[in-house]
Parts: structure tokens; C-alpha cells; sequence
């Protein structure tokens, strides 16, 4: 029994070592394809961008040529432009010589006439005018002595106004108003009546002092 047991085993484990292999084949199998088909993708991808940067390049390449020959183009425009005006420059410069050197003699011809004539001096004669007309300039510019300033005169003071007289404020001068006392000389000179009136004011400050201060007010 132990022996038909352990056969039985045996073939079992190497069936499943056969099912192993075969199955460690097709994922293997699997594995390949899906790497041969990653290449194949990646070539896909690979080969339009590497087409794509190529054009870039021969773009660039055909620009810059391009450019190269406009810019050398242009130059060569300046340079002719630059010739054709420093030619004609050159031709009116020398004609300008040629005219000046033509006026310079005819000034030489001229000049012995011209010495020939007497020079006069006219500025030697007006020299003595002027100094004499100088002190009189002096004398006229001299300022006019300063009149002497007449003394304001003093603006009358005005005796109603009861503010004038030191102690008095505005509100009491309207009181003193209202109870008669009108006139700065009713403070000052009082009358037994207006002595009665001023009498009604005793409370405010200084009151002692109002007579004194209404006679110092001239």
C-alpha cells in the first residue's frame, strides 16, 4: 500500500512540474510580445519626434541662411550708399576750394587800392567832452535830500466809548450805558448823581480804581 501511495505522489508532483513549465513557458512567451510590442511603440513614438526635431534643425538652418544672406545684402546697400555719399561730398568740397581760392585772390588784387586811402582817428577828438560831462553825470545822479517828516496827528479819543478805561469790559461798558453813565468823564469827574449810578457797579473788579484809571485817558 506504502509503495502504490508513493507512486501515485510521484506522478502527481511530476504532473504539476510539467503544468508548472508549461504554464513559466507561456508567461515568458507573454512577457516577449509584450516587450516586442513596447519596442515597436516606442519606435513608433521615437521616430515621428526625431523627424520632427530633424525639420526643426533644417529650418533653423535654412533661416539663419536666409538671414545671413539678407543681413550681407544690406551691408553690401550701405556700404554703396555710404561710397556715393562721401563721393559727391568729396566733389563739392573741391569745388568749395576751388571758389574760395578764387575770392582769396580777388581780395589780394584789391587791398593795395584799399591802403592807399588816409586813416582817420575821430576818437582821439571826443575823449576831452567826455570828462568834462562826467562830474555833471556824478552831480545828477546824486539823491535828493529827504524831506523831513511831518508828525501824524493824533486821532481824537472817543469819550462814549467806556472800554477805554482799564477794568471796563464790554458787557459792564453796556450796563453803565443803560444806567446812564454814557461819557469816560462821568468816571472820571462824578457828579453825586452819577456817583449813585456808578455806585450800583461796585461789585466788579478794580472798582476802586476806575476813577484813576478814566483821568489817565486824555
Amino acid at each position: 500500500m506504502a509503495k502504490n501511495a508513493k507512486s501515485s505522489v510521484d506522478k502527481i508532483v511530476k504532473k504539476v512540474n510539467k503544468e508548472f513549465e508549461k504554464t513559466s513557458a507561456q508567461i515568458e512567451a507573454l512577457i516577449s510580445d509584450a516587450m516586442k510590442h513596447f519596442d515597436s511603440l516606442q519606435h513608433q513614438v521615437q521616430d515621428p519626434v526625431r523627424k520632427l526635431l530633424k525639420e526643426v534643425d533644417e529650418l533653423r538652418e535654412r533661416e539663419l541662411r536666409r538671414f545671413n544672406d539678407e543681413f550681407e545684402r544690406r551691408l553690401d546697400e550701405f556700404h554703396e550708399l555710404q561710397s556715393n555719399i562721401l563721393e559727391r561730398l568729396g566733389v563739392a568740397s573741391k569745388e568749395d576750394i576751388k571758389k574760395a581760392e578764387k575770392e582769396s585772390k580777388k581780395e589780394l588784387k584789391k587791398k593795395p587800392a584799399a591802403s592807399k586811402k588816409p586813416t582817420t582817428k575821430p576818437v582821439a577828438s571826443k575823449k576831452p567832452a567826455t570828462k568834462k560831462t562826467a562830474p555833471k553825470k556824478a552831480a545828477a545822479a546824486k539823491p535828493a535830500a529827504k524831506k523831513p517828516a511831518t508828525p501824524k496827528e493824533k486821532k481824537p479819543i472817543d469819550r462814549s466809548d467806556l472800554t477805554l478805561v482799564k477794568g471796563i469790559g464790554p458787557a459792564t461798558a453796556k450796563k453803565m450805558k443803560d444806567a446812564g453813565i454814557t461819557s469816560i468823564d462821568q468816571i472820571a469827574n462824578p457828579s453825586e448823581a452819577d456817583q449813585e449810578k456808578l455806585s450800583a457797579f461796585s461789585s466788579i473788579k478794580g472798582f476802586d480804581q476806575l476813577t484813576v484809571e478814566a483821568k489817565k485817558i486824555n
